[in-house]
């Protein structure tokens, strides 16, 4: 959640940030007159408890005709603290549970629109040119023996597929090669949990608007995470990070689960949109003022991952309409796919600030020894999506694909991945 104080202090910034988000802003004049009741009962029953505890105190020394006329005060009094307590908690729960509705504020500099209005900062690489017929990654993978989504569907349903020999090699390299290189920059490398509570899966926000893309198991109160951004969120919560020699930077790897509600239609084809994946995700926890920094090296390291596979990509800053509950600022970067002739997300990176960390009790100590609350940012860094664009542009006019020179180490070395002879 937002910072209380900014709502009383500047409540048009949360307007103009509404605004942008294409959300209702009228729920910040409703938060006001909440948190006013709200303070206005707190004040009230703080008051009436100092008059009871004082006639209280007079009781004993009170003559004995005096007596009764306090005792009837101080009975008065106890039914009106109790009413005014009654009024408080209503008050504060009615605030409560609107203000963690509220999404976060959005950066200044994020461009202002709906799922279109991206800003492209950056194009990096040559988009392929092919003398051939390009395959799509659904042919190129079934012709190496890599894919089988017909038994997948077989086994779980649409959108689950089994990745087969040099497929599942394929992606185990890749995600081996992104947590090597997670490592080499300070990353602790984490198996996160699939399952999490209620209240972990609502600190991080994705209970809110995105409630219909996430799995629920009703009889154990538990939901399956679709990144490893939610258990690693939870990891500290309720405690009190040292950030003193800098960022906590956590790269967990998981398999994610989305239920792709509202998606039927767009992107059946192979692997693009799944209801299973596995992926690697960079989770930071940092002080505020470091935050927009560590959000910009994020990026850079999800770059390096892309110049590592060879592929060609833009980088752009999604539009505020477009933006997660959570995100302040959300940088994608998108790979060309061939046959597709369009740019398709393989990473985003977001800068939650403090949205996170406050609703999931995640502090630190300033300079004074004074708790304050952390920011959080995450990155993806390799998902299993990133073989279709590894396929596709790589590939070669006999079905073949070359391997890019930074993933044959994980490969054992190989150089080319053959199609099997059937």
């Amino acid at each position: 959640m937002i910072d209380p104080r900014t709502l009383r202090e500047d409540p048009e910034a949360v307007r103009a940030s509404q605004r942008a988000r294409g959300e209702d802003e009228g729920v910040v004049d409703k938060l006001l007159g909440l948190d006013t009741r709200r303070r206005s009962a707190i004040a009230t029953a703080d008051k009436l408890r100092a008059e009871q505890k004082s006639v209280s105190k007079q009781v004993p020394k009170a003559s004995p005709e005096e007596k009764p006329a306090l005792l009837a005060r101080a009975k008065d009094l106890s039914a009106q603290v109790k009413a005014a307590e009654v009024e408080q908690n209503e008050a504060s729960e009615e605030f409560d549970q609107l203000f963690r509705v509220l999404p976060n504020l959005v950066h200044p500099d994020a461009p202002i629109g709906g799922e279109d209005d991206f800003a492209v900062l950056k194009t990096v690489g040559e988009v392929p040119s092919f003398d051939f017929a390009p395959r799509d990654h659904l042919e190129l993978m079934e012709g190496l023996g890599a894919l089988d989504m017909e038994r997948g569907a077989k086994v779980s349903g649409s959108r689950f597929y089994f990745l087969c020999g040099v497929g599942a090699q394929l992606q185990l390299a890749l995600l081996n090669m992104a947590v090597a290189r997670a490592m080499a920059n300070g990353f602790t490398p984490m198996i996160t949990p699939s399952l999490v509570r209620p209240e972990i899966m609502a600190g991080t926000g994705f209970l809110g608007a995105h409630s219909s893309e996430v799995y629920r198991l009703r009889d154990d109160d538990l939901y399956l995470v679709g990144t490893s951004e939610v258990p690693l969120a939870g990891y500290h919560s309720d405690e009190i990070l040292d950030l003193g020699a800098g960022p906590r930077r956590y790269a967990g790897w998981s398999s994610c689960y989305r239920r792709e509600a509202g998606s039927y239609g767009k992107d059946t084809r192979g692997i693009i949109r799944v209801h299973q994946f596995d992926k690697v995700e960079m989770f930071v926890f940092a002080k505020p003022e470091e935050a927009e920094a560590e959000h910009e090296r994020l990026l850079g390291w999800e770059e390096d991952m892309l110049a590592a596979i060879e592929v060609p990509y833009r980088v752009i800053d999604t539009a505020t309409g477009d933006l997660g509950t959570s995100a302040y600022r959300k940088y994608d970067c998108e790979a060309w796919v061939p046959t597709q002739e369009t740019y398709r997300e393989l990473t985003s990176t977001s800068n939650c600030t403090t949205f996170q960390a406050r609703r999931l009790s995640v502090r630190y100590r300033d300079d004074n020894g004074k708790p304050q609350t952390a920011a959080t940012l995450n990155g993806t860094l390799a998902t299993t999506r990133w073989i279709v664009a590894i396929v596709e542009n790589h590939q070669q006019p006999d079905g073949s694909v070359r391997v890019p020179v930074a993933l044959r180490p994980f490969l054992g070395g190989l150089e080319v991945l053959e199609p099997v002879k059937r």
